[in-house]
């Protein structure tokens, strides 16, 4: 009987490991969502699955909700920045 209690609990250990780090960012969102419309604390969940909590709470925390655009007008006028990815050359 304990046997099977402590596999048990090997098991849903494994899958919450498995559930926070390797599902896309998509379906772990989801399951924050539906364990906080349940009574689990969003933020708690949030940092435990490695995503931002949600904006529909009003936190503000993502700033998708602001009204202005964050860059300003006259920077998207100039010419795109290049990238330069820099290389360590090891001899």
């Amino acid at each position: 009987m304990w046997q099977q209690v402590i596999v048990a609990l090997i098991v849903v250990a494994a899958l919450v490991h498995f559930c926070t780090k390797y599902l896309p960012a998509a379906l772990r969102k989801q399951i924050v969502y539906l364990l906080s419309r349940r009574g689990f604390d969003q933020n708690k969940l949030a940092k435990l699955f490695n995503t931002k909590s949600s904006c529909g709470d009003g936190c503000a925390s993502c700033g998708s909700c602001e009204t202005t655009p964050a860059a300003s007008s006259d920077a998207s006028s100039s010419a795109p920045l290049k990238r330069v990815i820099m290389l360590r050359v090891q001899r």
